[in-house]
C-alpha cells in the first residue's frame, strides 16, 4: 500500500513563496542535461567492473567532476587486493578503500553532505538485448573469471551522481557549506564502505554531517521515490556449521554417529528460533541455504557442512539469533551422544553487513523535500527490507551520523501495474540476467530527487 506523505511533509511542498518555480527551474535543468547522463549511463552499463575491480569506472567519474571544481582524490587500485585480509582483522592500511573516490567541494560556511554511488558490477551474464548490453568478461579479485553485468543498477548510481553533481555544480549561488561525494567500491561483498572508513574517509577528509544515498529498485515503478524511515534494510549474517560425525557402512548405522541425521535435526530445531524465542514483533530470519554430506549411496559419512543466512533488524535480535543457532547445534550433537570434543564447529563470517536505519528526522526533512519538487504523488513510503546494503556502516560508526537512503523506481510502470493486478509475472528486478532500469525517467527521476535532498541539507545562501 502506498502512503503518501502527511502532516508536516505534505506542508513541506508549500514552503515558500517561489518554491513552485523552484521547482520547475531545476527540473528543467535536469530534462536539458538528460542526455548527457544517459550516454554517461550507457557506458558504464557497457563497461562494468567487478568489486575491487573498478579502475575504469573511478577514473571515468574522476574525469567528470574535477572540470566542476571537485578536489578527486582516488584510493590504491591493484594493490588493494593485497590488502583485504588486513581489513578483515581490523589492521590499519592506507588510501581510500581499494579504487574508492573521494571528491570534495567546498563553498563557504555549512553544513558538510556526504552524497554516495556505489560502483562495482556482479558476476552474471547480461540477458536483456539491450543494443549497450554488457559483453565483458573479467576476473576477480580472487582469480575466478566471470561474466559481468550492472545487474544492480550501479551504473545508474555513478550516472545519477555526476547528474547530481552537475546540478549542484551549476547552483554554488543557492547553497554553502561542503558537498563531498564518494564513488564506493565492492557493495556487491559488503566490503566496500568497510574498506573506505577503515582507510579514513572521515580523518582524512571533511567529516559529513548527513550522509545521502539513492538506489535504484526494479521493485518500484520508474518515476517514483519511495522511503523508509527508521529500519529499512537488514542485518546479514553467513554462519557456517560444520557437523561432525563417526561414519560407517550404510548397511549398519549402529557403528556411526551419523552426521546427517544431526544435520537434520538441526535444520529443524532452527525453524523454531524465529517462531519461537522472538517477539512476534520483532523480525529475524534464519534460512539454510546448503546442506552438503556424503558422497555415495551406502557410506555414512564422518561429517556435514550447513551454510545459513541470519537476517535481522536490532542488533540484540541479531545476537540472540547467532546465540541461538550455536546452542541448538550444539545440543543436536549431544542428543546424538557426540562428546565435548566432537562438537559442531559454528563459524560467524566477520564481515557481516549491518543493518541500515534510516534516521527519522532526516528522512522527514529530506523526503518532504523531494515531494516537494517531484510532486507528493510520486514520494511514498515502502516496507523495510530483509536485503542489505553496506551503506548502513557510514552510520555506524561512533560519530553516529545521520544517514539516509532512499529508493529511485527502475521498472515499467505499466508492467508494476499488470503485476499488482495479477494480470502478468513482476518485471525482472535487481540481480536478474534481465534487469535494466527504464533509463527514462529513472535517471531524471534520481537526479531530480538527490539533488533536492542535497539543497534541504545544505545551508542556504
Amino acid at each position: 500500500m502506498k502512503t503518501p506523505l502527511l502532516g508536516s511533509l505534505a506542508a513541506a511542498a508549500f514552503w515558500a513563496v517561489g518554491v513552485h518555480a523552484a521547482a520547475a527551474d531545476l527540473k528543467s535543468a535536469v530534462d536539458a542535461d538528460y542526455d548527457y547522463i544517459f550516454d554517461l549511463y550507457k557506458h558504464f552499463h557497457a563497461n562494468p567492473e567487478l568489486s575491487f575491480k573498478e579502475s575504469k569506472s573511478a577514473a571515468r567519474m574522476q574525469a567528470e567532476l574535477e572540470p566542476l571544481g571537485f578536489k578527486v582524490t582516488t584510493g590504491l587500485g591493484e594493490n588493494w587486493v593485497r590488502k583485504i585480509a588486513k581489513i578483515a582483522t581490523g589492521e590499519a592500511v592506507d588510501g581510500v578503500g581499494g579504487y574508492g573516490l573521494v571528491a570534495v567541494m567546498e563553498n563557504g560556511e555549512g553544513p558538510t553532505v556526504m552524497l554516495r554511488a556505489d560502483m562495482d558490477a556482479l558476476p552474471l551474464k547480461e540477458k536483456t538485448g539491450l543494443p549497450y548490453a554488457s559483453t565483458v568478461t573479467a576476473v576477480d579479485y580472487r582469480g575466478q573469471e566471470a561474466p559481468v553485468m550492472h545487474a544492480c543498477a550501479h551504473d545508474s548510481h555513478m550516472a545519477i551522481l555526476i547528474g547530481t553533481a552537475r546540478r549542484l555544480a551549476a547552483m554554488k549561488d543557492q547553497w554553502s557549506g561542503t558537498l563531498v561525494l564518494i564513488g564506493q567500491p565492492a557493495e556487491e561483498i559488503g566490503l566496500g564502505a568497510m574498506a573506505m572508513l577503515d582507510e579514513g574517509l572521515y580523518r582524512k577528509f571533511p567529516k559529513p554531517d548527513y550522509v545521502l544515498a539513492t538506489h535504484t529498485s526494479g521493485w518500484d515503478s520508474a518515476g517514483d521515490v519511495t522511503y523508509t524511515a527508521g529500519y529499512a534494510l537488514a542485518n546479514v549474517d553467513s554462519v557456517d556449521i560444520y557437523v561432525k560425525g563417526i561414519g560407517a557402512h550404510g548397511s549398519a548405522p549402529q557403528f556411526s554417529k551419523d552426521p546427517i541425521v544431526i544435520g537434520a535435526q538441526i535444520v529443524s530445531a532452527l525453524q523454531t528460533l524465529v517462531s519461537r524465542e522472538l517477539d512476534p514483533l520483532q523480525s529475524g530470519v534464519v534460512t539454510v541455504g546448503a546442506f552438503q554430506a556424503g558422497y555415495k549411496h551406502n557410506i555414512i559419512p564422518d561429517q556435514a557442512h550447513l551454510q545459513i543466512t541470519v537476517r535481522s533488524y536490532e542488533d540484540e535480535v541479531r545476537e540472540k539469533l547467532l546465540a541461538g543457532i550455536k546452542r541448538i547445534a550444539e545440543a543436536q550433537a549431544r542428543s546424538a551422544g557426540l562428546p565435548d570434543d566432537m562438537m559442531p564447529d559454528v563459524i560467524v563470517e566477520k564481515t557481516y553487513t549491518p543493518s541500515t536505519y534510516n534516521d527519522p528526522a532526516m528522512t522527514e526533512r529530506v523526503m518532504g523535500a523531494v515531494a516537494a519538487e517531484i510532486g507528493e504523488a510520486r514520494v511514498y513510503t515502502r516496507p523495510p527490507s530483509m536485503g542489505g546494503e553496506d551503506f548502513s556502516r557510514y552510520g555506524r560508526t561512533d560519530d553516529d551520523i545521520p544517514t539516509l537512503i532512499f529508493w529511485t523506481g527502475g521498472s515499467d510502470p505499466a508492467a508494476m501495474k499488470a503485476a499488482r493486478e495479477g494480470k502478468a509475472p513482476p518485471p525482472p528486478a535487481n540481480h536478474s540476467p534481465f534487469f535494466a532500469p527504464i533509463p527514462e525517467p529513472t535517471l531524471k527521476t534520481g537526479v531530480h530527487a538527490l539533488t533536492a535532498g542535497a539543497l534541504e541539507l545544505l545551508g542556504e545562501k
